[in-house]
């Protein structure tokens, strides 16, 4: 059982799909409610859910587009994106727009629940973290999960987030991109090593002045000079 009244929000324009799920993630404790559409969703969306399970292929508005609509306003809050294709520019798609994790039809409800536990789990992980990381005007505060630069709040997704804490409480180690894999995504097998790339791509254009901090060592991976001085 869930310890505690996680809300989940599921978006499928298949009826079916959101019953089948909303049983047995109430099952498993938590509160669920289900949207038949993105427009839908949106309308329901608030801070009190914890995760959302979202259907790439929908009529009108596409999960996609739903999850790109969520992130540009600055929500972080998870999303497992669910959808019957399994093609390698689908998932760095859903990736890139700040996906936290990729199931595809037909899935088994087993396999579902444990990667809504493992995403939660992550959440709560990096939310309990008490640690603050600071390099001239760029700040990492876990305990808020904020970054800022100069005060001011830059809006990276959880992933984005997740990979900046690694590569800052690594520094200067060099990280490879599956060392990044293991412990931002945990044992998922569809995430695949380009995926790193994209959101190490992701970050840096959202870190601006600052993106020059995270280094390549082509062959090895990412690691975060910061003997680097940045020119303001």
């Amino acid at each position: 059982m869930a310890e505690m009244q996680e809300k989940i929000l599921v978006v499928d324009d298949e009826k079916d799909i959101c019953n089948i799920l909303q049983f047995n993630l109430e099952n498993e404790g938590f509160e669920v409610e289900v949207a038949h559409s993105g427009e839908e969703a949106l309308r329901k969306l608030s801070d009190s859910y914890s995760l959302i399970i979202l259907d790439v292929m929908m009529e009108g508005m596409s999960g996609f587009k739903m999850a790109e609509k969520v992130r540009r306003e600055g929500n972080t809050v998870p999303i497992i994106f669910l959808t019957a294709k399994n093609a390698e520019n689908d998932m760095l798609k859903g990736f890139s727009l700040g996906g936290d994790d990729y199931i595809t039809k037909p899935f088994s409800v087993k396999e579902v629940l444990a990667r809504v536990k493992a995403v939660l789990k992550r959440t709560t992980m990096t939310q309990t973290t008490s640690t603050k990381w600071v390099h001239e005007d760029l700040a990492i505060d876990m305990s808020s999960n904020r970054v800022t630069i100069k005060d001011e709040e830059v809006p990276l997704t959880r992933k984005e987030f997740e990979i900046l804490v690694l590569l800052a409480q690594s520094a200067p180690t060099i990280l490879t991109r599956s060392d990044i894999l293991n412990k931002v995504w945990s044992d998922n097998e569809f995430v695949l090593d380009r995926t790193v790339d994209v959101h190490i791509t992701r970050l840096r254009k959202k870190l601006g002045n600052y993106a020059s901090l995270i280094q390549n060592r082509s062959g090895f991976g990412y690691y975060l000079n910061t003997d680097l001085k940045i020119e303001k």
